[in-house]
């Protein structure tokens, strides 16, 4: 154990900040370590907006679900997987040649890319004592948010990032145990099983406690419950109408 690691295992989601500013210093510092993050091939396929003015948190935060915090925050984030510049590199250099920034591979890429920056800014930002919350839920009206935020084609929104000072000091949500995700040399089905099970009784108990008694649900049954109702159903149309996913 050393400070990194001690970091890093005391993570938590916030949702509610302090009144206090995040410095345009600050967010540029947390998107600078998110940028030295790895990146395939170096084509680091990502943008970021920052947005700290009220009426377009305001906006998103209707866009989003209704999630207060997104407004409340001083700093929101919204990650965007972009092969725009790659295009533009190709039509620049190599106008003579068919260039395949829509195949699904470079989707992969730019989406990895966003994810893996994002969380080195997100380990940036607990360091300086801020907190952070990712927010899916840009995702559940992208085209909106897309004219919203200007995003030209082959950008689209992976996911937003509250950021801001911790005003609450939340419980910290049980992880599955590693059995289930740690296989040695191949992949084993069945530790694999023996690990959710044991998982649904400490979740099952960790709900007890946060709810006061009111829900002990199992965490596969949480799960299962999830996957039998669809989720952002547009998002193939949106993604191939943004230019991803043609190939």
């Amino acid at each position: 154990m050393n400070d990194t690691i001690s970091l890093l295992m005391n993570h938590r989601s916030i949702r509610k900040y302090a009144d206090a500013p995040v410095t345009k210093e600050q967010v540029e510092t947390i998107v600078a370590a998110g940028q030295m993050a790895s990146s395939s091939s170096n084509v680091q396929a990502y943008t970021v907006i920052a947005v700290t003015d009220p009426e377009q948190k305001d906006k998103l935060k209707e866009l989003c679900g209704q999630q207060t915090y997104i407004a409340e925050c001083p700093v929101f984030l919204v990650w965007c997987g972009d092969l725009s510049r790659l295009k533009h590199a190709a039509e620049r250099h190599l106008p003579e040649k068919q260039s395949y920034e829509q195949t699904t591979e470079n989707f992969i890429v730019a989406t990895v890319d966003a994810a893996l920056a994002a969380q080195n800014a997100a380990v940036a930002a607990e360091s300086l004592g801020l907190g952070i919350v990712y927010i899916g839920g840009i995702r559940n009206r992208s085209q909106e948010v897309s004219e919203l935020l200007g995003l030209p084609e082959l950008v689209y929104p992976v996911f937003g990032m509250c950021l801001g000072y911790p005003d609450q000091n939340p419980g910290q949500r049980p992880r599955l145990p590693q059995e289930a995700v740690l296989h040695w040399e191949h992949y084993r089905p069945q530790q694999g099983e023996a690990a959710v099970e044991q998982y649904d009784e400490v979740m099952a108990e960790y709900l007890r406690e946060r709810t006061g008694g009111a829900k002990d649900t199992p965490w596969s049954v949480l799960m299962a419950e999830k996957l039998v109702h669809p989720s952002r159903a547009h998002m193939k149309s949106f993604l191939r109408d943004k230019g991803f996913l043609k190939e």
